[in-house]
C-alpha cells in the first residue's frame, strides 16, 4: 500500500487566519543576524509588521497601529507577517508596489507555494519582467530554516529549538530592479 493512501491533506492551524492570531505563532522576531545581512541589501526604512519588542527598523507598525491600514508610500519596507495570516499582508505589498512603495521584502514559509494565496498572488507575477514605473517580483529561497526569537517566559534569544520545520524565503516586490 502507497503512503499516500491514508494521507489527508488539512491546514496545519499556523495556516489558518479564521483562528485568530496566535502569539506562539506570530509573533516571533526574525533572527537579527539574518536582517542584519538583508538590511546591509536592502536598507529597510519601515517594518510594517512589528512589536515593540521585535521591531527591526527605528519606524516600524505593531498590531494596534495596524500595518496593513497604513500607507508605505515612498519606503523601503521589511515585512515578517504574522503566519496565520498572510494573504492580506502579499495583497498589500501588491497595492502598495503598484502605487509608490519603493521595495518591500517579506520573510515567508516556503513550504505554502500550493495554497491560493501564492498561486493567485505571486506565482503568477514572479520573475517576469516588468514594464516601465511596475515593480519586479523575485522570489530568493534562504538556504537551511532560519531561526525565529520567541518572545515570553523570560527569553528573547534564539533557543535550541527555535527552528521552524519548514524553510524560508524572501519575496521581493521591487521597483527598478535589473537582475541583468
Amino acid at each position: 500500500m502507497s503512503p499516500l493512501t491514508r494521507f489527508k491533506a488539512g491546514n496545519h492551524p499556523q495556516q489558518v487566519g479564521a483562528r485568530g492570531v496566535n502569539d506562539l505563532i506570530d509573533d516571533r522576531g526574525t533572527d537579527p543576524v539574518l536582517f542584519a545581512a538583508l538590511d546591509h541589501r536592502f536598507n529597510f526604512t519601515l517594518d510594517v509588521a512589528a512589536a515593540p519588542h521585535n521591531a527591526k527598523c527605528a519606524r516600524y507598525f505593531t498590531r494596534l497601529m495596524d500595518g496593513l491600514a497604513q500607507p508605505w508610500r515612498g519606503e523601503r519596507v521589511w515585512c515578517n507577517p504574522p503566519y496565520s495570516n498572510i494573504r492580506p499582508w502579499v495583497e498589500k505589498a501588491n497595492v502598495e508596489c503598484y502605487d509608490a512603495c519603493q521595495l518591500v521584502v517579506m520573510l515567508l514559509p516556503a513550504n505554502r507555494t500550493e495554497q491560493g494565496w501564492w498561486q493567485g498572488l505571486i506565482e503568477p507575477y514572479r520573475d517576469k519582467p516588468k514594464g516601465s514605473g511596475d515593480f519586479d517580483l523575485r522570489v530568493e529561497f534562504l538556504p537551511g530554516r532560519p531561526r525565529f526569537v520567541l518572545h515570553g517566559n523570560g527569553h528573547d534569544t534564539i533557543r535550541p529549538n527555535e527552528r521552524p520545520p519548514f524553510g524560508s524565503c524572501l519575496v521581493i516586490w521591487e521597483k527598478g530592479y535589473d537582475a541583468g
